[in-house]
This record gives C-alpha cells, structure tokens and sequence, in this order.
C-alpha cells in the first residue's frame, strides 16, 4: 500500500452531492467519511473547487429571479 496525500472537505449535504456527481466524472474521492466530510486526493484539489465554483454559479440567481450567468 503507498501513502496517498489527502485533502479533508467540509461542506453541507448539497454541496456533497454536487462532489459525488462530480468524483463520478473524475474520480477524485478517497473516502467519504461522514455527512459533511469528504477526503480527497491533493492532486485533484484545485480542480475540484473550481468545478465546485462552476457548478454553484450555475444555481445563482439574481433578486429578479434570472439567472446570474
């Protein structure tokens, strides 16, 4: 067995889904450890936060009910 370097995220149950739909495209996850906790390969880090970021943006709206983008 090799030591994997790992990342612990913390975030909210939606938020979790989106990183479960996402590990499901890229396969990132190491192991789901609890309902707000997620650790992650290091490597993957970055990209992860930044499709996090996307995917969010997505789901914004503005006060007159349009979309942000």
């Amino acid at each position: 067995m090799r030591a994997i370097k790992g990342v612990i995220l913390t975030c909210d149950a939606a938020v979790k889904q989106i990183l479960l739909s996402l590990n499901e495209r890229e396969n990132f996850m190491i192991e789901d450890l609890d309902d707000n906790h997620m650790l992650i390969k290091g490597e993957h880090e970055h990209w992860v936060r930044r499709e996090l970021e996307t995917e969010l943006e997505k789901n914004t709206y503005s006060m007159d009910g349009n979309s942000a983008n």
